[in-house]
């Protein structure tokens, strides 16, 4: 079960022209806002990734804007587990468990969900905040994450499983993000 103090997350590359082109792009930034929000609000620690900018483009402005002052941690390979900075970024967290969001599911988002799981985190990919450009190598990524350690939840289900209690002060804005 996903706590707070001890969650983080993950947004991996909601980039340029490749954010439009995926499988209900609208759905999966907005969804991917609202987790961000959710995460804002519960204090959780949010490390930022962008693949190859310099050709795909910067994060888009919905999400790009919710970070602040925050930078986003640049890579070059698929997988971010192999960039020295966000290596960084996890150890200076300190979190054993990571929610993570973003495209493409069967690429950036599989490659670095599996290599935290094989590193021994506690990975929940959110489905609802994952996409590809088609449906079909989304599902082939969610299917796959089944096999290797990794847990699916929804954006929903792991917000709630972290406020854990309407009295909680965080509630309030966890359910208008739903709602």
């Amino acid at each position: 079960m996903l706590n707070k103090e001890d969650t983080g997350l993950i947004v991996v590359d909601i980039q340029g022209k490749l954010a439009s082109i995926v499988d209900d792009s609208e759905i999966l930034i907005e969804n991917c806002s609202k987790l961000v929000q959710g995460a804002q609000a519960l204090g959780l620690p949010i490390i930022w990734l962008e693949q190859n900018p310099e050709k795909l483009g910067s994060t888009v402005d919905s999400v790009a804007e919710l970070m602040g002052e925050q930078t986003p941690v640049v890579k070059y390979t698929f997988d971010g587990c192999n960039e020295p900075n966000f290596k960084h970024a996890l150890n200076e967290a300190q979190k054993h468990s990571w929610l993570v969001c973003g495209i493409e599911a069967h690429i950036c988002v599989y490659q670095t969900a599996t290599h935290l799981a094989n590193l021994n985190f506690d990975v929940h990919v959110v489905s609802d905040c994952v996409s590809s450009r088609n449906i079909n190598n989304k599902q082939l990524a969610l299917d796959k994450f089944c096999n290797e350690r990794v847990k699916l939840t929804g954006l929903e289900m792991c917000l709630y499983e972290l406020v854990k209690d309407c009295r909680a002060p965080e509630f309030k804005l966890i359910l208008s993000l739903i709602k």
